[in-house]
């Protein structure tokens, strides 16, 4: 079980019997006292060199007095001093308090674009009775990634891009085709794909943005081709609308400017069963006009 379940559970056990007290006092936690991170992984959105980044700690139980642990670095493949800094090596739990914080930050010119976050894992160094035997050495360590990630702005995903698609090759027999794109001026955050996959259909897709850890694309159903283009004949209402399948995951890169996006191609007018293309792959990279005139030289 999580440890932080089971302390939860604790706590909420302990509150429990002091609102079903008879005499409506407050019950609180009063077992033994434990202290290791809230935490056994903690990842890291770096935007900037400046911002300082907690690592909780939490005791069991008030302390009675300030108790003051040691925080030691260990299997670090991130660089102290390059990649980031520790404010202190020891942190304090002041008397009367739950928690206290490791302050971390992080070097941002120094984190690497599309490469595996940097790591390293922090231990508590604490008296022996403070350490919860249930999880062995588990709660007195923690890792910490830092991911590097680049502001977002949807003017960075305008202009000409090549898109890769599992479909075009499948039904038109290449990988590639070269588009240009623009933002849409109608809704935020949402760019316009034009001539997507086929000439005279356009896509639109949103870019979110409340959780730069998990950016992700989204797209309503939409035409994106009549079914005469793409297999030479009439199916259902004559048109191939495509979707994004919510049990696959899409998202984008700002640092590196492309989107991954599953799509799953569908005809309406058919009957259920026989109206699904399949679910394909569509990678988008945005370029620059001299490697987009260079393409079209080449006949894209």
């Amino acid at each position: 079980m999580n440890k932080n379940i089971l302390l939860g559970a604790i706590l909420s056990l302990a509150l429990f019997a002091g609102l079903t007290s008879c005499e409506e006092e407050r019950t609180v936690y009063n077992g033994p006292q434990y202290i290791m991170f809230a935490d056994t992984l903690s990842v890291l959105g770096v935007e900037n060199s400046e911002e300082y980044f907690d690592i909780r700690i939490a005791a069991t139980k008030a302390v009675e007095k300030d108790y003051t642990l040691a925080v030691e670095v260990i299997d670090s493949s991130a660089v102290e001093g390059v990649h980031y800094t520790i404010e202190s090596n020891t942190v304090t739990i002041k008397a009367g308090q739950l928690a206290t914080s490791v302050r971390i930050r992080a070097n941002y010119e120094s984190l690497a674009i599309g490469e595996d976050p940097v790591a390293f894992r922090l231990r508590l160094v604490t008296d022996e009775e403070t350490h919860w035997n249930l999880y062995g050495d588990k709660g007195l360590e923690t890792k910490v990634m830092l991911q590097k990630i680049c502001p977002f702005d949807v003017n960075a995903f305008s202009g000409y891009a090549m898109v890769t698609s599992t479909f075009l090759y499948d039904y038109v027999g290449s990988y590639n085709r070269l588009i240009k794109t623009e933002v849409d001026p109608t809704k935020k955050n949402t760019i316009i794909l034009r001539d997507y996959l086929y000439d005279g259909y356009d896509v639109k897709v949103r870019f979110t943005t409340d959780d730069m850890l998990n950016p992700l694309i989204e797209m309503d159903d939409q035409p994106m081709a009549s079914t005469g283009e793409a297999f030479g004949t009439i199916y259902g209402d004559g048109m191939l609308h495509i979707y994004q399948p919510s049990s696959m995951v899409s998202y984008y890169s700002s640092c590196e400017k492309f989107i991954l996006q599953y799509m799953t191609v569908w005809v309406p007018g058919m009957a259920a069963g026989t109206n699904t293309v399949g679910t394909f792959i569509n990678a988008v990279e945005w370029i620059s006009d001299d490697e987009a005139r260079i393409l079209k030289g080449q006949g894209y």
